[in-house]
């Protein structure tokens, strides 16, 4: 075991005292770092404190399901809906299918039933933090659905925000079947990742994964790209070639930005995708394939069927089945988990501020440019505000002065949070405050007090 997680630091929630404390004896012979919590409201907490910055972050929880307050599965919930990324293991003496099946939705990574071997729990943390860690990796995944993680060794959906999660589990359904399927998006959003990850989950993972930019080839060139040609069926053919259609014959072809594909080559796909049959330029004779097509598109193709530049019989072949990719800034809280996998460099908690704040226009793709170029300028371990692009800087100097909740936020801290920005635009002026926010000066002054005690070096 190598020595990051061997380290890790683990957050252990129990409200049985005896169980607690035999667990974590387990786990602290085992190497790992373990603070205690007794149900899943004192886990949250402590959770919140860590993102805030308050307290070391945690690799890992490792939480009993029944407990008063806040028990697991709704604690898990609580996570999600968070945005936190953190992987969770459950432990439960009630061993229920459904409360598994349910926990693996929300992203645990594992489920064990009381009582259990002491392997059994030190190889489930292993194998969590294993893939935390990992790169190419995840955090929170469902272990074993390759095509909602990719094939061994290969591409991945990064992420544990509930969107992600939806889409994979969609993707493990779209998977078994042998459907035309039309993933949209915007660009960046991963579409040929889903495409390779519904073709590692299905019946044709052994058999090729062939992708065509319809957008990167030139009109005149496409049909051959596609279908082949014969020798000497047009200037320059001094050879027989095989298509991509006969390249991924028995598996998957993606046919990506197919919204660019002009219209007379369209006729030719829909006979391909109804017959099953290629032909290829310059010869006669009709070749049977057994491909499986996903297309892929950002446009609109409904409005391009009303403007007359897509085919409404060629789409309605494609969308038999119809999936629509997130955009990132629609999943928040996967920023810190990509960022994670695009470099080996932590983040302060400023820079995943900013980073959160930001649309991401050019969603994955651009944020793996900027942290790509982040990781080049930082000068330490970790990556600093300074070390981002100054138009992202700027963006979040604008946005200083709005104050952005996330979910599950306790309402003291809301107030705390709202008087501190408040006094941050008005420049310490604590009356202004007070009637900004239509609450007597003398709370803030007590606020200020409290905050004062608890860091001595603060002013008041």
């Amino acid at each position: 075991m190598s020595d990051p997680i061997t380290k890790a630091r683990i957050l252990l929630v129990d409200d049985d005292p005896q169980s607690l404390e035999s667990t974590r004896k387990i786990l602290e012979l085992a190497g790992y770092e373990t603070v205690t919590a007794t149900d899943g409201q004192a886990a949250l907490d402590a959770v919140r404190a860590a993102r805030a910055g308050a307290t070391l972050s945690y690799d890992l929880v490792v939480t009993d399901v029944r407990m008063p307050r806040l028990g697991g599965l709704e604690f898990l919930r609580a996570l999600s809906l968070c945005g936190e990324t953190t992987p969770v293991v459950l432990m439960t003496a009630f061993g229920r299918v459904e409360d598994a099946v349910w926990a693996m939705k929300f992203g645990a990574v594992d489920f064990l039933t009381k009582p259990f071997k002491r392997q059994a729990l030190v190889s489930s943390v292993e194998n969590a933090l294993k893939r935390s860690h990992s790169r190419p990796g995840e955090g929170r995944t469902n272990a074993g659905t390759a095509a909602a993680s990719g094939s061994a060794g290969g591409p991945r959906l990064v992420g544990q925000s509930p969107a992600l999660a939806r889409l994979r589990t969609t993707i493990t359904q779209v998977a078994a079947s042998s459907s035309t399927v039309l993933l949209t998006g915007e660009s960046g959003t991963g579409k040929e990742l889903v495409a390779r990850a519904i073709h590692d989950g299905s019946p044709r993972a052994r058999a090729p994964f062939v992708a065509l930019n319809c957008a990167a080839v030139p009109e005149s060139l496409i049909e051959s790209e596609l279908f082949g040609h014969d020798k000497g069926s047009f200037t320059g053919a001094n050879q027989a070639k095989t298509g991509l259609f006969e390249a991924a014959d028995g598996g998957t072809l993606l046919l990506d930005e197919i919204g660019d594909m002009p219209l007379v080559l369209q006729a030719k796909l829909l006979r391909v995708l109804q017959e099953g049959e290629i032909r290829r330029v310059g010869s006669t004779q009709s070749r049977r394939v057994d491909v499986r097509v996903i297309a892929a598109t950002h446009r609109d193709l409904k409005a391009a069927v009303q403007a007359g530049v897509f085919r409404q019989d060629l789409l309605y072949r494609l969308e038999v089945i119809g999936l629509h990719l997130p955009p990132l800034r629609e999943r928040v809280g996967d920023v810190a988990v990509l960022a994670r996998h695009f470099s080996p460099l932590e983040l302060a908690p400023e820079t995943l501020a900013i980073l959160e704040a930001h649309p991401w226009p050019g969603n994955v793709r651009e944020l793996s440019n900027v942290i790509e170029r982040a990781a080049v300028f930082a000068r330490g371990a970790r990556i600093l505000p300074e070390d981002l692009p100054e138009h992202l800087r700027t963006a979040a100097r604008r946005q200083s002065r709005e104050i952005s909740v996330p979910v599950g936020t306790s309402l003291k801290d809301v107030e705390e949070l709202m008087i501190r920005k408040t006094l941050e635009a008005t420049d310490g002026d604590k009356n202004m405050t007070a009637k900004l926010l239509g609450i007597n000066s003398r709370t803030i002054y007590r606020k200020l007090e409290k905050e004062a005690e608890a860091k001595p070096d603060a002013e008041i």
